[in-house]
């Protein structure tokens, strides 16, 4: 006859505040892994699915259920690059098939909505005291936010570069087509052309270099004028190139106007109108009034080169007209190429 088992005074009290104690751990240990921001589950051997915490059915999109999903709480995935991954060859299922921890293997999954997320998998095998495999706990992390980061670098880095090169090519345009008869006089060209780009690409870094209106443009060039001019015309977006070239060409109408036209007297004013008619065409017009007297340059004028090459870059053409009460320009381009 066996024995009964009994304890001295006192020793169930302390067995029974040990248990207590363990319980309370075993439910902090559960706390944790629920408040946990990262997707966490475990698997018996045979891959199916014994616990999940909350934050795997916000990742999944899904309630998953145990004792009947396997390898992962997923309903689909996906390789990187988007090719169909089988639950069976997961990044959990290799792990417990190679008793071994699988890293840097990046995956897709996807909700039953569609959506998809881009995940870096832990799974990493459970042992017994024997040494045999039982099972797997697998983390889950979402890095979409951090890949669409990278990808925005990328991008970003690409795009500078581009731009620079643009801008490169923009300059040495305006030296090449800037002439003059003194040093002086070519200094003065080159640096007022390039304040004009400046204020141009100024504009396009605060648009994050993106689309800029034709408005805020003319009004960043013409701004010291804005009572002695006119402008009027549809909204307009234009593309950083074009910007910085139709920011040149206002430029340089104005210091023409400036200088010889009718912004260089206090009675004169100038017009500035733009339009895209039923055939895509954009005509954009500069109208000089009350100003000196203007006739045809004699001799080939500084900004005369600019004028016409910007033309060039746009594809299009520009008409001018020394009218006795001021000096008409118009540039026609394709609206396209904007």
């Amino acid at each position: 006859m066996a024995s009964e088992q009994t304890f001295e005074p006192g020793k169930v009290e302390v067995l029974h505040a040990a248990v207590e104690a363990f319980r309370k751990r075993e439910i902090t240990y559960r706390d944790i892994l629920e408040d946990l921001p990262a997707a966490i589950y475990t698997t018996d051997i045979d891959g199916l699915i014994t616990y999940y915490n909350k934050e795997c059915v916000t990742l999944s999109g899904r309630q998953p259920v145990l004792g009947d999903d396997r390898w992962c709480v997923a309903w689909k995935l996906y390789t990187e690059s988007g090719d169909s991954l089988p639950h069976s060859e997961s990044p959990t299922a290799v792990a417990l098939r190679d008793c071994r921890p699988v890293r840097g293997v990046e995956i897709k999954v996807e909700r039953p909505d569609g959506s998809r997320l881009n995940c870096l998998p832990y799974p990493t095998p459970i042992f017994d005291p024997a040494g045999d495999c039982i099972g797997a706990v697998t983390m889950l992390v979402d890095i979409s936010d951090q890949k669409l980061a990278n990808e925005r670098a990328i991008l970003l880095a690409r795009e500078v570069d581009h731009r620079s090169a643009n801008l490169l090519t923009v300059v040495q345009s305006l030296i090449r087509l800037t002439k003059a008869d003194t040093l002086d006089a070519y200094r003065e060209a080159i640096e007022g052309r390039l304040t004009a780009l400046g204020q141009a690409n100024r504009l396009l870094a605060e648009a994050r270099w993106k689309n800029v209106s034709l408005r805020s443009l003319v009004d960043v060039e013409l701004g010291a004028f804005a009572s002695q001019v006119e402008v009027s015309g549809d909204p307009i977006d234009l593309n950083p190139q074009s910007a910085q070239y139709l920011g040149m060409l206002v430029h340089e109408l104005c210091t023409n106007a400036v200088k010889y036209g009718a912004l260089s007297v206090e009675a004169g004013s100038v017009s500035l109108s733009w339009a895209i008619d039923d055939s895509g065409i954009l005509m954009l017009q500069w109208q000089e009034r009350g100003g000196p007297p203007v006739s045809e340059p004699s001799r080939k004028n500084i900004g005369n080169s600019v004028i016409l090459g910007v033309a060039r870059q746009l594809k299009g053409e520009i008409f001018r007209d020394w009218r006795p009460d001021g000096l008409r320009c118009t540039l026609l381009c394709s609206a396209e190429r904007l």
